[in-house]
């Protein structure tokens, strides 16, 4: 991998663990020569893995939507650092796809309904084939574990197969997870699932 998109909250989280993991993250995409892109943002997750990263010597790439930049782009802070690259762009669509089109992978680290939302699209697009890319979930604290479950759900309850249910690659340690993700190789399976009652 070239480049890791990372998503991740814009607050940092109450628990000084996350803050923690994504520093450590920025730090180790820097010493693999991996570079990141991320949402563009100097605040919470998204702030903390963007400094660690540089201040590494590391390269990140921010991509933005002009909208956010009063809100995810705190100006008091902006002169401390200076991204490789930012994009801003005109929509959240728009950010999103540009993200997947820089990116070699994918991790989540802690956050919101936005990198919920962004995880979950991406896991999408690979289970129907739109790319083939590793994606990962970076489990600071046993946080992702009722997502982990509702994945496990899915397939239990038939909605989802094992097989695609095993593209959400998971760990608590960022050098295992990053091993998992390079030895990563998509295998093309349908989604779909037959009915066992029209059979």
């Amino acid at each position: 991998m070239q480049r890791l998109c990372v998503f991740c909250g814009s607050n940092a989280g109450h628990d000084p663990a996350y803050r923690e993991a994504a520093e450590a993250l920025g730090r180790l995409l820097a010493a693999r020569g991996i570079g990141l892109v991320y949402g563009g943002g100097n605040i919470g997750l998204m702030g903390a893995v963007a400094d660690a990263c540089l201040a590494a010597g590391g390269a990140a790439t921010g991509v933005i939507p002009e909208a956010l930049m009063g809100k995810e782009v705190d100006g008091r802070a902006v002169d401390h650092r200076a991204l490789t690259r930012m994009e801003v762009v005109d929509s959240m669509h728009t950010r999103k796809a540009r993200m997947a089109e820089l990116a070699d992978g994918f991790v989540a680290l802690p956050g919101g309904f936005g990198t919920f939302e962004e995880f979950c699209e991406i896991l999408t697009w690979g289970q129907l084939g739109f790319h083939a890319k590793p994606m990962g979930l970076l489990n600071v604290n046993g946080f992702y574990d009722p997502l982990l479950a509702m994945f496990d759900r899915a397939v239990s309850d038939g909605f989802l197969r094992p097989e695609n249910r095993a593209m959400a690659l998971a760990d608590t340690d960022i050098g295992r997870l990053l091993d998992a993700m390079a030895a990563y190789r998509a295998e093309p399976v349908s989604k779909w699932l037959k009915d066992e009652r029209q059979l």
